[in-house]
């Protein structure tokens, strides 16, 4: 039975509850969580976007929506409040005869409802109610295309007699930079028109001429938005003072109480919109009500968006497309384990995780960028690899336009606009050939290193100029060694990966241990290519590789682990000399993963790396926690101790401590800190873990925390690519090499096997392993299309067809 066989007869029943808490579950077949009640510990949320238009609802209704861009593009004011998730896109209910009304979903007016239940999916999420008999069910997402979200609604009268009920939509126009906390400046720039023959209100923010002096002058990208409902509106509201009256709140508006909107409109007032729209049910009757909200160029463009999803039919084929999408992409690649936890995050969620949250809306409750990080979502688009490899493309192009001639980058940019971080972040530039190198493994494809991609204007002469990937990979190669300490170890900046290092190195003194390992990774690795095209520099390349591997093993090893940094006063970070911050993660992990250390210190940092970094939650960043700010050493101090980078388990490094123990051949090491932090595990006891447990969370409380086991800053971490790489490549072991498919799995003993279907240089490769013997590691025996083979490396078939292999593992 193939993988996908398995999945298409799981998607035939949804009966069963899987992973259950007392807050929710996930479908038998993996494709939804199923909120159960809404007082969840913290926001459960869904980053719903297309590639250019998304939103994100929470469980109680709460969120928010944009085009482009979730910071500079905002369409609706949110404001970032955990606690309470009170800003929101919402819906109230009026029973026209009693004057009774209600919110349909739990904000702003938090009923107590018969029913509750928020159904999270792929591309949507199914909001549903039941109060004073009237069954409320909405279902929102974004159009697999164009800029544009449908909330469908569903009312049912469970009731024996008639119900007259009026609905009325409610949101807060932003139209611009989502930071317009001087409300009564910006909103004198945002004017609301109604459209009767269209059904529809519309908000304009008209275009920034703010000089950058003024305070209230924010970098923003003004929109035009459009709000419309099917059937027809009997009233409309553009001003917030009409619609909540004087003093008024959000759970109970003068204009839903008295159930009457005034057609307010113009430039005059603080804009919003809502819109009114009567239902008249009889007993058992189902309506369904749909609402409209976008954002164009034009209003023609609004109104042919308005007209699209005109009737229900349209809303229906629209939902059903964005379904299908999400289901043909992340089945390219699926695995079947014994462990369902396993299966459901790299099936499914993490894949949905880095492409919707994080490439795509780059915005969640907990962070709202808008922009590209350089290294971030380079990294997040390793997800692609497996799935479509010419997305990863695509992101590494755009990349390589980021970086200046010299051959430094920028930290991020907002896209379209001139806003872009230059600083002195010492790792950044080197991602680019990191990705790219994981790229050519997984596709063999060099011509994309005769590509073009544009520099930045050069800084001193303005001018622009552009070069092949392979000269900007060249160039951040050869600015890293430009940035050397005399004792050969590259210099450290404001930061290395670890950004919370902000002032460790700010004179141009203090060296990056890390960086030296990540650097001498990419110097090997990219030496083959470089002798094809330059021989002399590939040989030069190799040399300054050893000799920094050297460097690293005389100055580093600090006698059971290699040390973090050095200050830009020589003092180091990371050491047994430290009376906090004794001991960095990342420097033992990637010592092992780029092979800097020698075996015997592999085996001795890894050791110290478990007994005292690995916690039950996962691997903690450093520790002791810093508990005194110190400006020697950066913000990561600022940090309550055990809080994120602070002594914390930080996600994304915690995948290279699994990779790092894959690659040591330590089986139940690495599958034991898998399970630590999986976040399916971990949301079986939702009030001590808090955030959702079908995605993952960018941090995790260390042990000096009084919340030690508490995620954080969930959605927005680039955790989500490395645990589902972690998984594929590592664990189960089925990797991308230069020369093909490698087999090479590290599994826990207790596995029978496992199952992948995984689609490699055009060809699909139904993957069997079994594990007879009940061991870690070891490829005993490869069939490939029914015939063996010597080796656990598989060739690129490049054929178009799907190859049956069979993998057994023994001694």
């Amino acid at each position: 039975m193939t993988a996908m066989a398995t999945m298409s007869e799981v998607k035939r029943t949804k009966t069963e509850k899987k992973f259950e808490s007392k807050y929710g579950y996930f479908t038998e077949d993996g494709l939804e969580y199923v909120i159960t009640r809404p007082d969840t510990p913290r926001p459960w949320v869904n980053v719903i976007c297309n590639g250019g238009y998304g939103l994100v609802e929470s469980q109680t209704g709460g969120g928010f929506s944009w085009r482009e861009n979730a910071q500079l593009s905002r369409i609706t004011r949110w404001e970032q409040d955990l606690i309470k998730d009170n800003w929101g896109k919402y819906l109230y209910l009026r029973d026209r005869e009693s004057g009774e009304f209600w919110s349909g979903t739990w904000k702003p007016c938090t009923p107590e409802f018969d029913f509750f239940e928020v159904r999270h999916g792929l591309g949507y999420s199914v909001l549903t109610s039941l109060y004073r008999k009237i069954r409320t069910e909405k279902t929102i997402f974004v159009d697999r295309k164009d800029p544009i979200e449908i909330w469908r609604l569903k009312l049912t009268n469970e009731d024996l007699k008639p119900r007259r009920l009026s609905v009325f939509s409610y949101f807060e126009w932003c139209l611009g930079n989502s930071a317009d906390t001087h409300r009564e400046f910006h909103k004198t720039f945002i004017e609301t028109h109604i459209d009767e023959k269209n059904h529809a209100i519309y908000g304009l923010k008209r275009p920034a001429l703010v000089p950058g002096f003024i305070s209230t002058g924010l970098s923003e990208k003004p929109l035009e938005a459009f709000h419309a409902a099917h059937p027809k509106p009997v009233a409309y509201e553009g001003d917030k003072e009409a619609f909540f009256g004087r003093y008024g709140n959000d759970f109970a508006p003068e204009a839903v109480r008295k159930g009457r909107l005034s057609n307010t409109q113009g430039k005059w007032g603080d804009s919003t919109a809502s819109l009114q729209v009567d239902v008249d049910l009889a007993p058992g009757e189902t309506k369904e009500v749909t609402f409209l909200l976008g954002a164009t160029r034009s209003q023609e463009e609004s109104v042919q968006l308005i007209q699209k999803y005109a009737v229900p039919q349209a809303v229906q084929k629209g939902l059903e497309e964005v379904k299908a999408f999400w289901r043909e992409l992340v089945q390219a690649s699926w695995v079947e384990t014994p462990d369902e936890a396993t299966n459901f995050i790299t099936n499914i969620w993490m894949k949905y995780q880095t492409i919707s949250g994080r490439i795509w809306a780059r915005t969640g409750y907990y962070q709202c960028s808008g922009g590209f990080g350089f290294r971030d979502q380079l990294q997040d688009s390793q997800v692609f690899l497996p799935l479509n490899p010419e997305l990863c493309k695509k992101q590494i192009l755009l990349h390589a336009e980021q970086q200046f001639p010299d051959g430094t980058v920028h930290h991020w940019w907002h896209p379209g606009t001139r806003i872009g971080a230059v600083t002195d972040c010492s790792d950044d530039l080197l991602w680019l050939d990191f990705i790219t190198l994981n790229y050519l493994d997984e596709t063999g494809d060099e011509s994309i290193f005769d590509l073009k991609a544009k520099f930045l204007p050069d800084p001193e002469t303005k001018k622009v100029t552009d070069g092949t990937l392979y000269e900007h990979c060249i160039r951040a190669i050869d600015k890293v060694f430009t940035r050397f300490s005399p004792r050969g170890l590259p210099l450290i900046g404001e930061c290395d990966w670890n950004d919370g290092l902000s002032h460790v190195g700010i004179h141009w003194k203090g060296e990056s241990i890390w960086l030296g390992q990540f650097f001498y990774g990419i110097l090997k690795r990219f030496r083959p290519y470089v002798e094809k095209r330059d021989s002399k520099r590939a040989e030069e390349y190799e040399k300054r590789a050893e000799a920094l591997k050297e460097a690293i093993n005389k100055y580093a090893w600090d006698g059971e682990w290699y040390i973090g940094a050095t200050r830009d006063d020589g003092r180091p970070l990371g050491s047994k000399v430290c009376d906090q911050g004794k001991i960095f993660l990342n420097t033992q992990t990637w010592a092992v993963i780029t092979n800097a250390a020698t075996p015997e210190r592999a085996k001795i940092c890894m050791a110290s790396a478990q007994k005292h970094l690995y916690s039950e939650y996962g691997p903690l960043l450093l520790t002791p926690a810093y508990s005194v700010t110190d400006p020697t050493i950066g913000y990561i101090t600022r940090y309550a101790p055990s809080v994120r980078e602070n002594g914390g388990l930080y996600t994304h490094a915690g995948t290279w401590a699994i990779q790092a123990e894959c690659i040591m051949h330590n089986g139940e090491k690495a599958y034991g800190l898998y399970k630590s932090f999986n976040p399916i595990q971990r949301g079986l006891n939702p009030d001590h873990y808090f955030v959702e447990p079908y995605v993952t969370p960018g941090n995790v409380d260390g042990p000096d925390s009084p919340h030690f086991g508490r995620g954080g800053w969930s959605w927005y971490t680039g955790s989500a690519q490395w645990y589902y790489t972690v998984v594929m490549n590592w664990i189960l072991g089925v990797r991308p090499v230069k020369e093909g498919l490698l087999l090479d799995p590290v599994i826990p003993k207790a596995w029978p096997g496992f199952k992948m279907k995984r689609k490699f240089r055009n060809a699909t490769y139904e993957i069997e392993v079994k594990n007879p013997q009940g061991i870690n590691c070891g490829v005993k025996e490869v069939k490939v299309d029914g015939k063996t083979q010597t080796s656990n490396l598989l060739p690129a078939f490049r054929d178009g067809k799907a190859h049956r292999i069979e993998v057994i593992l023994g001694r």
